[in-house]
């Protein structure tokens, strides 16, 4: 049994295993999703975010979480670009949902099987058009996030440190949100707002001076394993479209 490390770690390239559906979902220039291969399962639900522009200047942007065909996002990513004002985003759709043509494309990878007892606790996949943003949260287990196409930044802050600026954000807002689940309230209004202030605003994510973040890019075919209780943020960047798998594993330390 293969112990957790307990920072988080990069894996260059050459040792992240290669998924079969990052040649077969995407493709390049772009890079774009391939619409002949995965329309064939647009009749497959999956959970899509959607976030549209306030109407009035004064108003607050709407988000909306629903379960939708994938057709409707393979629709909309065909037409949509860097300042399309509605975002869709395929988010934490689960692996063990998908036809099984799709999970062949999304095993397991080798070092996830051999850490802990091998059992994997979650596996999900989240699919969009860059800009995508994942807000500040922990995971309750270890997990190894995986790029399959384009770009990810990913901010991330140690148990304590996390705790501490989600905690004042709640006490600013005198709010009690879980930060185990991406919640409606933290994707839209004041609480999005202070959180993505906190974490990517060079000059207030580290108002002391003991907090150190760290920061990692994951490129396509790269990795990023992230400890139990590490808080994190997600961004893509560039353009094009981006597509990742998040695989957390039961802890038995």
């Amino acid at each position: 049994m293969a112990p957790y490390p307990s920072l988080p770690a990069k894996l260059p390239k050459e040792d992240t295993e290669v998924f079969p559906a990052s040649a077969k979902w995407f493709q390049e220039p772009g890079p774009t999703f391939n619409g002949s291969y995965l329309g064939q399962f647009g009749d497959q639900m999956v959970p899509i975010e959607l976030t549209r522009p306030a109407i009035h200047p004064d108003g607050e942007a709407m988000f909306e979480r629903a379960e939708a065909p994938l057709s409707i996002f393979l629709g909309w990513a065909e037409q949509a670009k860097v300042d399309s004002p509605q975002r869709l985003y395929v988010a934490q759709a689960s692996i063990d949902r998908l036809p099984e043509l799709l999970r062949k494309d999304l095993p397991t990878p080798e070092l996830v099987a051999r850490a802990g007892k091998g059992d994997v606790y979650d596996a999900s996949i989240w699919l969009g058009i860059a800009p995508t943003y994942t807000p500040l949260h922990r995971d309750p287990n270890p997990n190894m996030y995986l790029q399959l196409a384009g770009r990810k930044v990913i901010r991330l802050l140690e148990p304590d440190i996390g705790r501490a600026i989600f905690a004042r954000v709640q006490a600013t807002l005198g709010s009690r949100s879980s930060s185990k689940f991406r919640g409606d309230e933290m994707m839209k209004g004041q609480e999005k707002r202070l959180l993505e202030a906190e974490i990517w605003s060079d000059n207030t994510a580290c108002p002391d001076e003991d907090t150190v973040g760290l920061e990692a890019e994951l490129d396509s075919g790269q990795s990023l394993f992230i400890p139990q209780g590490w808080w994190h943020s997600v961004k893509s960047v560039g353009t094009g479209c981006t597509g990742s798998v998040s695989q957390t594993t039961n802890n038995y330390l």
